[in-house]
């Protein structure tokens, strides 16, 4: 058995080609195609968070809609950088989602990736101090986000408050129980994924990786969550930790699945650049018969490793299609995975 969803990009264009055209066609869209992954038998709606383009953004409103139309299917993100955000604030708005929800949100955050414009985060006021960088920065958001998810009182209250207080120091409102140990950090490299395991976060790993051995790209990536596993192991978590991957993968059933993604299909992993100089490696796409596909994923380290599959979707050719494309996995492709 193995969580099946999807991630979405939310990408937008006024274009005649897209189905997605404005901002609003891409939130109403995410939200109809999370109830009908739901509808289908799928595990998991995930969203993508990218500051300065025409992509989902402001991750918690769309959260909120998806939980109050929903009832089972988790509800998350990958992955919500954290250089933009104000940590107290975030835990507001996730503990929100996450009541209305009813405890379904699975947040994935992570130093997020190159971004549209330079310095994004400087333009939402945050600089990292002296010495330190941007990734660290990033952390020290993280671990502010982590501990206040605990519910414990830090904040002296005033002796002559509006409102009456409960004794103590007090908490930010509303808490969530349990939303800490639903957080999943997005690592790009072994070292990251090391200190998530130490943080007490379950791990995502995306479509791409820091190179950082010249193996292929799924060995690379099943090596670290093997590694993540035994840093979780060795930091005395009493929890099983999760770990997701994310996959582009189509089953072509149909003469459109042909159409779209019969020809022209890239096989091979690739090797890119990030910043200019750091090398990463980019996983391959599938896209074939379901029983050739079923053949080329078991071949998959790091899929086999995953307790969590996460289906990058083509979502400006719609929500019909795009839920024809889970629907497809779940039917022609999982069971021959043993994943259902």
């Amino acid at each position: 058995m193995k969580n099946i969803g999807f991630l979405s990009f939310g990408h937008w264009t006024p274009s005649a080609s897209s189905q997605t055209r404005s901002a609003g066609d891409a939130l109403l869209q995410s939200i109809d195609l999370a109830v009908a992954a739901e509808e289908l038998g799928a595990d998991g709606a995930y969203f993508r968070v990218h500051h300065f383009a025409r992509q989902l953004a402001a991750p918690f409103p769309l959260l909120a809609a998806v939980g109050a139309r929903t009832k089972k299917i988790e509800i998350g993100t990958a992955v919500i950088d954290m250089r933009y955000e104000n940590p107290l604030y975030m835990a507001e708005d996730a503990g929100s989602a996450d009541l209305i929800a009813s405890g379904r949100l699975q947040l994935g955050i992570s130093r997020g990736s190159p971004e549209q414009v330079i310095d994004g985060y400087r333009y939402f006021g945050y600089a990292p101090p002296e010495g330190q960088t941007d990734a660290d920065m990033a952390r020290r958001h993280t671990e502010v986000f982590l501990d206040v998810l605990q519910g414990k009182g830090f904040a002296q209250p005033n002796p002559n408050p509006m409102f009456p207080n409960p004794p103590g120091l007090l908490r930010l409102e509303p808490h969530s129980e349990g939303l800490r140990e639903r957080i999943w950090w997005g690592a790009s490299t072994n070292a990251t994924a090391e200190w998530a395991a130490k943080q007490g976060m379950n791990l995502q790993s995306s479509t791409l990786k820091i190179d950082e051995s010249g193996k292929p790209f799924h060995v690379q990536q099943a090596e670290q969550i093997r590694l993540y596993r035994d840093a979780w192991k060795a930091a005395g978590h009493t929890r099983d930790p999760r770990v997701s991957v994310s996959r582009s993968i189509f089953a072509l059933v149909d003469d459109r699945d042909r159409a779209y993604f019969g020809r022209g299909h890239e096989g091979e992993d690739k090797v890119g650049y990030l910043h200019g100089t750091e090398r990463a490696i980019f996983g391959r796409s599938f896209a074939a018969e379901p029983d050739a596909l079923i053949k080329q994923l078991k071949g998959d380290e790091a899929i086999a490793e995953a307790d969590t599959l996460l289906l990058t979707v083509p979502n400006q050719l719609g929500v019909d299609y795009n839920a024809h494309v889970i629907e497809a996995i779940l039917k022609h492709v999982a069971p021959g995975m043993g994943w259902r």
